[in-house]
């Protein structure tokens, strides 16, 4: 394991709860709801197989366990790997690089990339992953992959309150180079454009590629109404609008999380 993967273990299993991630705050209930939407819309029907790529502790393998598909789920970090494996229901679960899959060729419906693309800083390492994913899913199947956007982080720095001069400093180098400072926050991570996305996935052979924005362009006035009295009817408004403008592209970048989706080609 290279330093840059050892810091991204060391990073979740002694700093971040990745199990909680999607329960708390008004942006990670949005991108729970919503990309479970999208997998319902865009997966083949329950009986398929699908790989969870980088699956963390397995919250969106479980549920798509709980609708009858088949579901097995990679990790590079071991205790991430260890809570979906025990979790109710467990998941087939092993340690694993997304750069270097242990699975056979064709052998999934579909693949899930919704964590490794923004830990991996170096475009090579991206498309590695991307083409691995593509390897392992059948001709025709779809390789499903979540990215961050390169405005999410000074968004939601703004929305809540916490905008201040170095971050401003940090958005204006996002704006060049994507990647993570991570003594703002977060760990080492590249944040995307929508057209980095696209060209990655077909630079790494994928075709009919489309972006949805998961959050949709009201994620911040949500984030901003926590905990006040009109929270609820910002966070529907929310959702209502990340559904209608999912794939609308003035505004897919103004998710917080941009899921690209792209199918294999017949070999």
């Amino acid at each position: 394991m290279d330093q840059h993967s050892s810091d991204i273990v060391d990073y979740y299993t002694q700093r971040y709860r990745e199990d909680r991630r999607l329960t708390g705050r008004p942006q990670a209930r949005l991108e729970w709801i919503r990309t479970s939407q999208l997998l319902r819309d865009l997966l083949p029907g329950p009986g398929a197989r699908v790989l969870d790529i980088g699956g963390g502790t397995g919250e969106y393998a479980r549920a798509l366990v709980v609708a009858g598909y088949e579901v097995r789920l990679v990790d590079l970090v071991p205790s991430h790997v260890a809570q979906a494996a025990s979790g109710h229901p467990p998941v087939e679960s092993q340690v694993a690089d997304a750069r270097a899959l242990p699975d056979a060729d064709n052998g999934y419906d579909a693949a899930l990339l919704l964590g490794p693309l923004y830990h991996l800083v170096r475009r090579a390492d991206r498309l590695q992953a991307l083409r691995e994913a593509a390897r392992v899913t059948r001709p025709g199947g779809l390789v499903v992959a979540a990215v961050i956007s390169r405005f999410a982080g000074p968004l939601d720095f703004a929305a809540t309150g916490r905008l201040d001069e170095r971050v401003l400093d940090e958005a204006r180098a996002l704006l060049s180079d994507g990647v993570n400072d991570p003594r703002i926050g977060f760990t080492h991570a590249y944040f995307h454009r929508v057209e980095e996305i696209t060209d990655e996935c077909a630079a790494a052979g994928l075709t009919d590629v489309v972006v949805h924005g998961v959050e949709g362009p009201a994620w911040t006035a949500a984030e901003a109404a926590a905990n006040g009295p009109a929270q609820d009817a910002v966070f529907a408004g929310a959702l209502d609008l990340a559904r209608l403008y999912s794939s609308e592209p003035a505004l897919i970048s103004s998710s917080a999380h941009l899921l690209a989706v792209g199918r294999v080609p017949g070999r």
